[in-house]
């Protein structure tokens, strides 16, 4: 509880930042369908926002490094705001995929910052807890945001001016805090093959998440749009399939801890085949939408359920990079799933999208039942490691807050960009720490003061120890 304290200003952020960045997913695809934008421009444009996403966390924790986390956040949280009322002002397709791309990375960037401040401001004894929190803070803001959409139509100013107001509102608390910040960010890490080795499973069930969530945030609102008659339509749509996956995501989890996870995700992608062939066949019916909430239920906790069966086959000093592996062929599988499927919506109906995740859902339900038959896949209830509760709306610094992650001593904090004046957390640095008084020295800028690189060994591999180490 006390470390919750302590983070209240921050998840307070985060919740602000959310509700805005929920709002932002689903007014884009229904402005663009508004203006009159094929489906497949409308899928385009979501894979740049994903692709920005991968590009935002491999460059943005070098830019974080440098100038430290409160500023990146004001100025990344600015950057967004622009780009989302730029995109209001906008109706021009380059301009669509530049602006969109600039929103995945930025958004990534943010993720990065709330998540290595988290992980600072923790232990090994209570960052389950914060993880389960942040992860809820997470699924209920993206919710709250789908219901604030209705505060306007789709082709007014006025839901995006809402969402920008949430997203300004989210540098107060970071700005205002007394608390120092942490130690710059450790760069991205990634191997895909080393996922693949250790669990062909999580590899397909990942690939899958990415493939048929990012769909659903892609062209979901406008598959709702179709067949709705409001704004308010389309917005309980998003929401009914958020409900779904987040009071399921724990009860999966909980039944995958005492059973072989393969056969967890195996019943996942049949109901999932099901889930996905009922939203499709239920248009116009008054359960519609418990199909969609079904859909949720059945799709959404993958991401989750994947993870832990990769961390299952993995050492705990595996877990970050595994993870990240997991986070980026998630995000990857989302930025290639909409061009094909906006296509298909183009040429045939909008159920094609829902058809498309049943095939997929299909398909990987057959491949999980052919890998239940590999004996050297196999781990027992006894050795699984805890389930944890798991989104893929975060930056790859995420997993080292991660309880399944090595065990970190709590780091020693510094103030961000060196002793600054400015910044209200130099000043409230202990006296103890503070340099005993010498001849004035010349004035040296922040980049002077900046974390040096990690150190290499001769061969050119990176010799330091992974973050949660």
């Amino acid at each position: 509880m006390r470390a919750l304290l302590t983070l209240t200003s921050l998840l307070i952020s985060t919740a602000l930042l959310l509700i805005g960045q929920g709002m932002q997913l689903t007014l884009l695809p229904l402005r663009a369908s508004t203006v009159g934008m094929a489906d497949f421009v409308i899928g385009v444009s979501a894979s740049c926002y994903f692709l920005g996403f991968v590009g935002g966390s491999l460059v943005i924790p070098r830019i974080i490094a440098k100038v430290g986390h409160i500023r990146s956040f004001a100025v990344l949280t600015a950057i967004m705001i622009s780009a989302i009322l730029a995109l209001e002002m906008l109706d021009t397709w380059p301009a669509w995929m530049l602006l969109r791309f600039l929103t995945g990375a930025v958004i990534c960037g943010l993720y990065t910052v709330i998540e290595s401040w988290l992980n600072d401001q923790t232990n090994a004894s209570n960052r389950g807890q914060v993880l389960a929190i942040y992860t809820f803070i997470i699924l209920v803001s993206m919710a709250v945001g789908q219901v604030l959409i209705n505060i306007g139509p789709a082709d007014s100013s006025v839901p995006f001016t809402l969402a920008a107001i949430f997203l300004a509102l989210a540098i107060v608390p970071v700005g205002l805090t007394s608390r120092l910040a942490p130690a710059p960010v450790a760069a991205t890490r990634v191997s895909f093959r080393l996922l693949y080795r250790r669990s062909r499973t999580a590899f397909a069930g990942t690939l899958l998440s990415g493939l048929v969530v990012g769909s659903f945030w892609s062209l979901g609102a406008v598959f709702a749009q179709r067949y709705g008659q409001a704004v308010s339509d389309v917005t309980l749509f998003i929401t009914a399939g958020i409900a779904g996956g987040a009071l399921f995501q724990y009860p999966i989890g909980w039944l995958s801890d005492r059973v072989d996870r393969r056969y967890v995700l195996f019943v996942l992608g049949l109901a999932a085949t099901a889930a996905s062939a009922a939203v499709a066949l239920s248009v116009g019916h008054t359960l519609h939408l418990l199909a969609v909430f079904f859909f949720g239920a059945t799709t959404m906790p993958m991401y989750a359920l994947s993870l832990a069966t990769a961390a299952d086959n993995s050492s705990t000093e595996e877990f970050v990079k595994i993870g990240t592996a997991v986070l980026m062929l998630n995000a990857l599988g989302a930025a290639s799933a909409p061009v094909l499927l906006g296509q298909l919506m183009d040429l045939y109906n909008a159920t094609a999208l829902f058809w498309s995740s049943a095939v997929l859902s299909g398909l990987f339900a057959i491949y999980l039942g052919l890998q239940t038959r590999d004996a050297s896949q196999v781990v027992a209830a006894a050795d699984h490691v805890p389930f944890s509760a798991a989104a893929p709306e975060v930056a790859p610094t995420g997993f080292a807050l991660d309880p399944r992650g090595p065990e970190e001593d709590t780091c020693e904090l510094m103030p961000e960009g060196g002793p600054d004046p400015d910044e209200m957390h130099a000043a409230e640095a202990p006296p103890e720490e503070a340099s005993p008084p010498v001849e004035p020295a010349p004035a040296h800028r922040e980049s002077d003061l900046a974390v040096s690189p990690t150190p290499e060994a001769e061969d050119g591999s990176d010799v330091s120890p992974p973050r949660g180490s």
